[in-house]
């Protein structure tokens, strides 16, 4: 199976370029009685809400795929959590990775930047370009806002960089979940909005003790845009 690592280094999004995507269940899918699509194996149950972001940014699901997720563990073994366990299985074949918060802050991905401070995605407001014509702007039309002493952000607010403090403060913390115990976290996927119509949240069970895996859920979700 493919793999699917694009090149999200310095890539900033313009406003409006990318729907915000979120993940609904499909109506075969198994739910909580809330209506929260789930999946359980060898003790350990799996809940997950791709359409629960209500943070900071706003509009998240335009540059990564925020899902939340719940884990209880009952197989009678330590379970490890870890972000590198879970992927977005596309319908295309592709995976998608859950990133980790240190990745996505080398990702260099932002939010805001749009001229008003934390409006839309990261967009550099492009000024002070060199004039084709001297005493002219870009191009044969005059530019009034050009100045060649201020640099790309002058007449904006440069982006915020992710993580935002309200995705550190929900993402699933990682570590060991013991016999008896529950969490429950934000993953932040690799955007799927541009591919997917349909992923499967697949989630490795490992036994955090030994390495060993010894199970695997699923629940599959249907990509809106």
């Amino acid at each position: 199976m493919c793999a699917f690592r694009p090149v999200l280094a310095t890539v900033l999004l313009a406003v409006g370029c990318v729907s915000t995507t979120t993940l609904r269940p499909l109506a075969s899918t198994p739910t909580t009685p809330a209506g929260t699509p789930l999946a359980q194996e060898h003790g350990v149950r799996l809940v997950a809400n791709g359409a629960a972001w209500k943070g900071h940014p706003s509009h998240l699901g335009r540059i990564v795929t925020p899902v939340e997720v719940r884990l209880e563990n009952q197989s009678g073994r330590p379970l490890r959590v870890d972000p590198a366990d879970f992927t977005l299985v596309g319908s295309s074949r592709f995976d998608y990775a859950a990133l980790t918060l240190p990745q996505l802050s080398q990702e260099n991905l932002g939010v805001g930047g749009s001229g008003q401070a934390g409006d839309g995605v990261a967009a550099p407001i492009i000024v002070g370009r060199p004039p084709l014509w001297p005493g002219f702007g870009w191009g044969p039309w005059f530019d009034p806002f050009y100045d060649p002493f201020y640099g790309p952000y002058a007449y904006g607010y440069p982006p915020e960089p992710l993580p935002t403090e309200d995705m550190v403060k929900a993402a699933l913390p990682q570590g060991t979940l013991q016999p008896g115990g529950a969490v429950t976290g934000f993953l932040y996927f690799q955007n799927v909005s541009e591919r997917e119509g349909q992923v499967t949240l697949r989630a490795r069970l490992v036994d955090a003790r030994t390495g060993e895996q010894f199970g695997t859920l699923d629940i599959p979700f249907q990509v809106r845009g």
